[in-house]
C-alpha cells in the first residue's frame, strides 16, 4: 500500500515575501503589498543580480506565481537556488518544494529533510509520506505518522487524508509510539528554527524580517491515493465527513473492569467508523463504547468484560478476523 502526495497543491500553499532592510528591496515589498507586482519586480531585479538573497527570493516568488512577470518555474528555481546558497532559509525551503513538485525528488529530499527539521509543515507532510512508502526515505511508520500528525496540527489540508489512510494500515503500537515522537520532533524543530533565525539576524545585523503576505492561492482539495502495488494506485477521494455519532458514554465499568482496546486514531472520525463497522459482532455487541484521549490520538475501547479471560477470548476472536486489539483494564 502506498500513499501518493499532492505535490502541486503542497508547493503552492505558501506565498511569503521577505522584507529586508535594503531600500530597493523594501520598496519592492511595499509595491507587492499594494498589488503593483510589476513595480515590485522592477525594484528587485537589480539587487537580485547583485546577489541580494532577499531580492532573489522575492523575485523567485514572482516568477513562480507569474505576478508582474510571465510565470517561469525554471527562472524561479534558479533564483531560489541562489538565495538558498546564501543561507536564505525560506528560499531553501521553497527550493526543495519546487524541486519535488517538478519531479526532481532525489535532489529535493535533502532540502525537504532540513525544512521538516525546522517544523515546515509542507516538508513534514512530504517526508512523512516518504517514510511511509519507504521510497525516498527509509521506511519508518512511527516517524511517518508523527510527521503527518505535526503537519495536520499545523493545518496542512492534505495531512488529514493521509492520516486517515495510515490509520487503516499502521499497527496500533506504532501509532502510539508516534505520539511521544511527534512531541520530541516538535520541540527539536522549535529549537532548530530559533537557532537558525537568530544566526541569520546576527549575520545580517538587522532585526528579524517582517513578512508581508499577498493573497494566498486557495489550495487544491487533497486526494491521497492508495494501491496494493506501486504500479497501480487507486485514487481515494474524500467526500464530506459522515454525520458524527452520538458522544461515547462516560467511562464506567457496568459489567466488569476489563476492556478490549480496538484502535488508536489520529482522525477522531475513524474511531466512529470502526465502531459502526464492528459493534454488532458477537465479541462486541452490547458492550460499552469508551473513548480516551492520549495526546492527539483517540483510543477506542469496548468495556464491561467480567474477567481477563473473557476479554482475551473476545480479542483473540477479533484478531482471527483481522481486527487488531489489546486487552486492558
Amino acid at each position: 500500500m502506498r500513499l501518493r502526495e499532492r505535490t502541486a497543491a503542497v508547493a503552492l500553499l505558501c506565498t511569503v515575501i521577505a522584507a529586508p532592510a535594503q531600500a530597493d528591496v523594501k520598496a519592492g515589498v511595499d509595491a507587492w503589498t499594494a498589488g503593483d507586482f510589476a513595480a515590485a519586480v522592477q525594484e528587485w531585479t537589480g539587487p537580485a543580480a547583485q546577489g541580494d538573497p532577499d531580492a532573489q527570493f522575492n523575485l523567485a516568488q514572482a516568477y513562480r506565481l507569474g505576478r508582474g512577470v510571465e510565470a517561469d518555474l525554471g527562472r524561479a528555481e534558479a533564483l531560489y537556488a541562489q538565495a538558498a546558497a546564501s543561507g536564505h532559509i525560506r528560499a531553501a525551503d521553497q527550493y526543495g518544494l519546487l524541486l519535488f513538485q517538478t519531479g526532481q525528488r532525489d535532489k529535493a529530499m535533502p532540502y525537504i529533510e532540513v525544512a521538516a527539521g525546522r517544523g515546515e509543515p509542507r516538508a513534514q507532510y512530504l517526508l512523512g509520506i516518504a517514510h511511509f512508502n519507504g521510497d525516498l526515505a527509509a521506511k519508518d511508520w512511527p516517524r511517518a505518522y508523527a510527521l503527518l500528525t505535526l503537519a495536520n496540527a499545523a493545518g496542512m489540508p492534505q495531512a488529514a487524508g493521509a492520516l486517515a489512510q495510515m490509520d487503516e494500515h499502521i499497527p496500533l503500537e506504532q501509532r502510539q509510539q508516534a505520539q511521544p515522537l511527534a512531541a520530541s520532533l516538535k520541540a527539536e524543530a522549535d529549537a532548530t528554527r530559533a537557532r537558525k533565525l537568530a544566526a541569520v539576524d546576527l549575520a545580517l545585523g538587522i532585526p528579524a524580517p517582517v513578512a508581508a503576505q499577498p493573497p494566498i492561492e486557495k489550495p487544491k482539495p487533497v486526494t491521497v491515493a492508495k494501491a496494493e502495488t506501486p504500479a497501480a494506485p487507486v485514487p481515494v477521494v474524500r467526500t464530506s465527513p459522515p454525520p458524527r455519532a452520538a458522544p461515547p458514554k462516560v467511562e464506567t465499568a457496568t459489567k466488569g473492569p476489563w476492556k478490549v482496546q480496538l484502535g488508536a486514531f489520529g482522525v477522531p472520525g475513524n474511531s466512529e467508523r470502526l465502531w459502526s463497522r464492528i459493534s454488532s459482532r458477537g465479541e462486541i455487541a452490547g458492550r460499552e463504547r469508551i473513548e480516551r484521549k492520549a495526546g492527539n490520538l483517540t483510543i477506542l475501547l469496548a468495556g464491561g468484560y467480567a474477567s481477563k479471560q473473557e476479554a482475551s477470548a473476545a480479542c483473540a476472536s477479533l484478531k482471527r478476523s483481522g481486527q487488531e486489539c489489546l486487552v486492558t483494564r
